[in-house]
Parts: C-alpha cells; sequence; structure tokens
C-alpha cells in the first residue's frame, strides 16, 4: 500500500504544491520563500520521516501570513488523502519533546475531528529568520493543518524561553507524533465506528 498524496492550491494570495509520501526516510525539498519557515517544514519531514515536497509562491510582500496559512491547509489535505481509510493505523501519540531549555507535551489523535488546543505563550516575541518570521504564525500553521488533516491535536510549553527552541520543540514534537500515530499495526480502522 502506497500512502501518497499530491495537493496543489491556488487562490489569488499563494500558489501552493505539495507532495508527500508517509512512508518515507524524511527526505524534504521545500521553497516557500520564507527561510525560517522552510527550516521547519524541513525538520518536519526528516522527524516525521514523511518524504515532503513544498512548493509555494505568496504575497509574502504583504505579510507571511497567507503562505504559512495555505501551506497549513495544502499539507493538511494531502496528509488526509495519504491516510486514505486509515486502515490498521494506530492513530493515537503523545509525548514530551524537549530542545535545550525548552519542552514541549504534544497528543494528537487522527480521529477525523479537527480540533486544536495550542498553549504556546512567548514572553516577548521575537521575529525568526531574514526575512523575520512572526514565531506567533507557528498557531495558525497548526490551527490550518489540523483542521484540513482532520486532526485533534494539543500542543503546550512545559517551559522554554528561546523562541527559536519553543517553536522547533514544537514541530519536531508533532512530527514524531504524526510518525507514530501513522504506524500500521493491524488491519482494522481503530474506532467502534468502523470509520476515522
Amino acid at each position: 500500500m502506497k500512502r501518497h498524496a499530491k495537493i496543489d492550491r491556488k487562490t489569488a494570495e499563494t500558489d501552493i504544491s505539495v507532495e508527500l509520501h508517509l512512508d518515507g526516510s524524511g527526505e524534504s525539498d521545500i521553497d516557500t520563500k520564507i527561510p525560517f519557515f522552510d527550516h521547519m517544514l524541513t525538520l518536519f519531514a526528516r522527524h516525521s520521516l514523511v518524504d515532503l515536497e513544498v512548493k509555494a509562491d505568496g504575497d509574502i510582500e504583504v505579510d507571511f501570513h497567507h503562505t504559512v496559512e495555505d501551506t497549513g491547509i495544502a499539507l493538511g489535505q494531502a496528509f488526509a488523502k495519504a491516510l486514505g481509510d486509515k486502515a490498521g493505523i494506530r492513530r493515537f501519540a503523545s509525548g514530551l519533546y524537549p530542545l535545550d531549555e525548552a519542552l514541549v507535551e504534544v497528543a494528537l489523535d487522527l480521529s477525523g475531528r479537527p480540533y486544536v488546543v495550542y498553549e504556546v505563550p512567548f514572553g516577548e516575541v521575537l521575529p525568526l529568520g531574514d526575512p523575520p518570521f512572526n514565531p506567533e504564525m507557528a498557531e495558525h500553521f497548526w490551527q490550518s493543518f489540523a483542521t484540513a488533516a482532520q486532526i485533534t491535536l494539543h500542543v503546550r510549553l512545559k517551559s522554554g524561553k528561546n523562541t527559536h527552541h519553543v517553536v522547533e520543540a514544537s514541530f519536531k514534537g508533532v512530527a514524531r507524533c504524526l510518525r507514530d500515530a501513522v504506524r500500521v499495526e493491524g488491519t482494522g480502522v481503530p474506532s467502534t465506528k468502523g470509520v476515522l
């Protein structure tokens, strides 16, 4: 069974192409024109073991908002499509993920019911990279991704001061949980309803 999907999303604000292979080795080719976001998507692929290609053109001269949001939507749609009927998957995953002083807790359910709890407060919001990425956009990315992928996702900051470390720990944590949750262990759909 090949769990693969390609999604093209074109709006008046963005032109996004996402291709992924769930059962990959973490290879990636990312180009959103937003260097810090590229870094996060690259490490997302590496830690989830998803082979991922993302090409994005957006109105970044206005703001990164549309590009980040639409990339999240397209990636979520591709993820849901690649999962198919979810037969045999583990479905749930959770853990604590450190990066130096930062510690992030992630729990998720490939439930078919999109819901996000994102409790990652920042003291002073420090833009990351050049041009600068607003770290508050990470929440919007996960909201867009989880809604499109139909995932229940909880991300909570347990400790951390360095903005880069906090955002990176959250991307790595979600990636590792997705890696566990998509693992095929059986044959049936893991739900008493018979569908997810």
